[in-house]
């Protein structure tokens, strides 16, 4: 174990200076900036927009001809921009940044443009390019927040997690960053009783002093944990920070049981970044530095104060790819007062994102969606989606095709699925126009009728109500 005061003060500065990302200068620009007044960030935020502009007038010809139409003039010398500026813009979708990203993309961008895509729990991947800023802004924003609940760079932390980029690089310098950062990384896809309880293992003998994941992966093993008598209050835990997807009323109760910390949400996109973190006190806080976040009506018009409404987000560290005016698809509702701890950052009251599922394997291992979504992601000409569990061994996937899909496509599928759902596995591909709606009227984009083990089924009845964060 490396001591934690030599990795926040020596190992992960230089780590981010190697890599060309201003991460700790933005950190520290963050920690002044929270305690402005509510005036002040809005200033700071039409600032960075104006610049914003000005990148993507001169390096993203899609954007300028955008900006030209509506006539902004984002000049040095022009006068301060203003709401009202922004929305004479039109707003910019998903499909916007799939078709236009490399017309969108600025190739020079210091640092350099790096493509990545999103997870695809909306059913339509997004191929995107994102910066060093961006990067930054991200990784300051989590620290921060993380500053919040007494934990710090260098300080033990558990990664439940399942993302192909953290989980497949397995060589030594992969290995070797994460113990100098004192990271502990487990594979969230694989939930099987016996993995769990390998899990549970783990942590107690790591103490971490944070514990972050997946917030229905944390909540099965929380729920494992319980089911099996055992109690992971470490002496040293501070909180555990769920994201990815809505942190329901229940699991949070079931998290506190379990581990005795509170549990803290994260709300954001791979495409947008984080957009705001749970403080304590429970208040969801916008990062407003790094986030301008209007919140539309159906007509396309501002939602009246306390109205839900649909995240429309201007994305002011991403000039790699400008994210400007960009639909979310999901439904916010902003608090009417102030940050309690007297931050005068914005406050979220309630979000109502999208939601994944689970998948059983045959061998009754539980599978977190997300390990079958990355499968549809990195098939090309893959425009939406919808998996459907029947059975553990029958699988369906209705497919929208988009550009450049063909039969090998989805033979690519097939083996995609069978590798992670086992070669017994039936998998039937139906080509669709478009993909249905729930009954419900919501979109859920897997969807498994399996039942899980005693004890672990709270957590799919907890998904199928569609609630939001809490």
């Amino acid at each position: 174990m490396v001591s934690s005061l030599l990795t926040r003060r020596v190992i992960y500065p230089l780590h981010e200076r190697l890599l060309k990302r201003p991460t700790f200068r933005y950190l520290a620009e963050l920690e002044q900036t929270q305690w402005w007044s509510r005036v002040a960030i809005e200033q700071l935020q039409l600032k960075k927009l104006k610049i914003l502009l000005q990148t993507a007038l001169a390096h993203s010809p899609w954007h300028a001809e955008r900006i030209r139409a509506a006539g902004l003039d984002v000049a040095p010398d022009s006068a301060p921009l203003t709401l009202a500026d922004l929305r004479r813009l039109p707003t910019m979708t998903k499909q916007d940044a799939q078709e236009h990203g490399e017309a969108m993309r600025w190739a020079g961008v210091p640092g350099g443009a790096f493509k990545y895509n999103t997870g695809g729990s909306s059913g339509q991947p997004l191929i995107f390019y994102y910066g060093r800023s961006r990067q930054a802004s991200d990784a300051a924003g989590r620290i921060r927040a993380r500053r919040w609940w007494g934990v710090d760079v260098g300080d033990r932390e558990v990664y439940l997690w399942g993302a192909p980029v953290e989980l497949d690089k397995t060589d030594r310098i992969k290995t070797l960053r994460d113990r100098l950062l004192n990271q502990l990384v487990l594979n969230a896809f694989e939930m099987s009783p016996a993995n769990m309880d390998a899990y549970i293992r783990a942590i107690q003998a790591y103490q971490p002093k944070c514990i972050y994941g997946y917030a229905s992966s944390i909540a099965l093993l929380a729920a494992r944990a319980r089911d099996r008598g055992v109690r992971l209050k470490l002496p040293g835990l501070k909180v555990v920070c769920t994201t990815g997807e809505p942190l329901y009323p229940y699991q949070r109760e079931l998290i506190r049981e379990v581990f005795d910390v509170p549990a803290a949400n994260e709300f954001g996109s791979r495409d947008i970044g984080f957009t705001a973190h749970e403080a304590p006190g429970g208040q969801l806080l916008l990062m407003s530095e790094s986030i301008l976040l209007e919140v539309l009506d159906a007509t396309g018009s501002p939602a009246r104060p306390g109205e839900m409404g649909e995240a429309v987000i201007t994305g002011l560290c991403s000039e790699a790819q400008p994210f400007i005016r960009y639909r979310t698809g999901d439904r916010v509702r902003m608090a009417d007062g102030p940050c309690t701890g007297g931050r005068g950052l914005h406050v979220i009251a309630e979000v109502a994102g999208r939601n994944t599922d689970f998948v059983v394997r045959a061998d009754g291992a539980i599978m977190h969606a997300l390990a079958l979504i990355y499968v549809l992601r990195a098939v090309e000409g893959v425009a939406e989606f919808k998996l459907i569990q029947h059975t553990p061994e029958d699988m369906e996937v209705l497919v929208v095709p988009g550009r450049g899909f063909g039969p090998d496509r989805q033979g690519q599928i097939e083996s995609g699925i069978r590798a992670r759902m086992g070669d017994s596995v039936r998998v039937t591909i139906r080509l669709m126009e478009r993909i249905p709606v729930e009954a419900s009227g919501k979109y859920r984009y897997v969807v498994s009728h399996v039942p899980l083990q005693a004890g672990l089924e709270s957590a799919r009845a907890a998904h199928a109500t569609g609630n939001g964060y809490n």
